[in-house]
This record gives C-alpha cells, structure tokens and sequence, in this order.
C-alpha cells in the first residue's frame, strides 16, 4: 500500500476503483483500529456502486506516522481523579488530517463515512470543511454530550483494561479477540477464523498500544459536538447497533437529532462492529445518502 503526505505526517492509504471520474468516498476508522478494518467486501461493494474508495490509517496507527515523541498521556490517572486530560493532538488536528489526505490525492470533495471515533472525527470535517463534503455518514458514533449512556460495564471493561502481563504475540492476539468480542454484534458473529487472522496479521502489521492511548486520549479530552453538529448541511446518515454495548444507540438518535436533516437507521442485532453478513445494508444506506447528495 502506498504513503503519502498529509498534513505533515505520513499517512498509508489504499484506494479501491480505478475510475478517477467516480466520486470519492474517504472511510475513516476508530480508535486504534487499522484501514482493514473497513473489510475489503464492503470497500468492494461501495466500488460496484459506482465509487472509488479511500480506507487509511490513521495517524498513531497501522502504518501511518507515530507521534511518539509526544509521550504517552495518563489516561488512567486522569478517569481515576477528574483531573483534566492532557492530549497531545485534537480530534480536529485528526479530522485536519483527513482533509489533508484528500488534498494530497487531489480530490475536491468525498462522501466522507465515519466509524466510531471515526465518525466523531467525521462529524469534524463535516462542521469545519463543508466544502469538502458531499454527504456524511455517522455509524455508530456519538457526538460526546455527557447526558447520554455510557458503556455497558463489560464493554467499559473491554476498552480500558490493561494489556496482559505476557506481552508474547499469543497472549496480546487472544487479548485482542476478547476485547473485540466483548463488543460484537450478538445477531451477527464473526467466523472465529476469520476474526482471528484479521487480529493477527493487524499485529504483525503494527502493534503500537501508545498509540492508541493518545488517540483515547484526544478523544476522552474533546468537548461534545452537539453546537457543532447543528452546523452540518450535507445529507446525513447515521447508522446504529440496537444492541452496542460501547456506544448505545441512545447515541447515535442524539447525532441524528442534532443535525438538520439527517435520518438514522437502527439495525436490530448489530453492536460495535462492522459485520460481514451486513456487508451490502452498509454499502446499500452509504451509496443512498451519497445519492441524496446528487439530488
């Protein structure tokens, strides 16, 4: 996969459809989550649909650049004490990062999809960079307000229990599939196998856990978007697990509520994750909003 320059970082992307006529789609990812992430069927049946499509990683992880001279914020310490969070980059410095990925490959305007703190992230360059935006789509995300639902306590437990004692690629990859099925879609579960390869050559890929805690970082320190949601003109869709147990559903009617148009379909079944038996609903609303924007 190749790197390019964005935002003076190094970020590596890949792009799916070779027709440079076909609008742009940028999918962005989650906290400490890998392009592959976004599975390649769903990269796949967006490119049938008639558009060429970006999955990168973002900065901190997979292959992208590392910040790691900014040290490792405690995250720990401050959830513990109610002190404030010292981040060492914004959620907005990653939405600029976005932004910078479509200038350096000289695309004008994507239809920009966001997952998880991708879609907070999303949200951002929707708010800031309207003229970049062709459409929005929010899946099951949150716009960060502390009035809404918090995690389940074992999904709570999942996101934020420390890395097991034998850091040996084993134990880090079982590790890893504990948390991921911790969060799961329960009407839709992952073919152990495939769950497990996909772990484990994320971790030979890059393994990089200070990373992700200032990617938390940014994320637990920034304000709720409910103001700047209110801002977003392009058509909007958010997509929600009925049954998410990080971010509930509860959460993804707020984003959908703040934004002036927009319209959110709950899927019954589905958690934090992106199933590959919901391959062609979540290809199906992206490509329909997408249209909405055409119109």
């Amino acid at each position: 996969m190749p790197q390019i320059t964005a935002n003076q970082l190094q970020i590596e992307y890949e792009i799916f459809g070779d027709g440079p006529s076909a609008p742009a789609i940028l999918l962005i990812m989650g906290l400490g989550a890998q392009l592959s992430r976004w599975n390649v069927e769903l990269c796949e049946a967006l490119v049938d649909r008639g558009y060429r499509v970006i999955r990168f990683d973002n900065r901190d992880c997979g292959l992208s650049s590392k910040l790691d001279e900014a040290g490792v914020p405690d995250v720990g310490k401050s959830l513990r004490t109610g002190q404030p969070l010292l981040a060492p980059y914004t959620l907005e410095d990653m939405a600029a990062d976005s932004v910078g990925l479509l200038d350096a490959l000289a695309i004008e305007q994507a239809h920009i999809v966001g997952a998880s703190m991708g879609g907070a992230i999303a949200q951002i360059v929707a708010a800031l960079y309207p003229q970049r935006v062709l459409s929005l789509t929010c899946i099951m995300t949150t716009s960060g307000h502390p009035d809404l639902p918090p995690p389940t306590r074992a999904a709570s437990q999942a996101l934020f229990a420390p890395l097991p004692a034998a850091r040996d690629k084993e134990s880090l990859v079982e590790d890893a599939i504990r948390r991921q099925l911790a969060v799961a879609s329960p009407d839709f579960p992952s073919c152990p196998q495939r769950l497990r390869d996909l772990i484990t050559e994320e971790h030979e890929r890059a393994f990089h856990p200070r990373g992700v805690t200032r990617q938390l970082a940014a994320f637990l320190a920034s304000d709720h978007r409910r103001e700047m949601l209110q801002t977003i003109r392009a058509p909007t869709l958010v997509l929600h697990g009925a049954e998410d147990p990080l971010i509930p559903v509860a959460c993804g009617h707020d984003v959908a509520a703040h934004i002036p148009g927009a319209e959110i379909k709950v899927i019954e079944g589905m958690g934090h994750d992106l199933p590959l038996a919901l391959t062609d609903v979540f290809a199906d609303a992206i490509a329909a909003v997408a249209q909405r924007a055409g119109r």
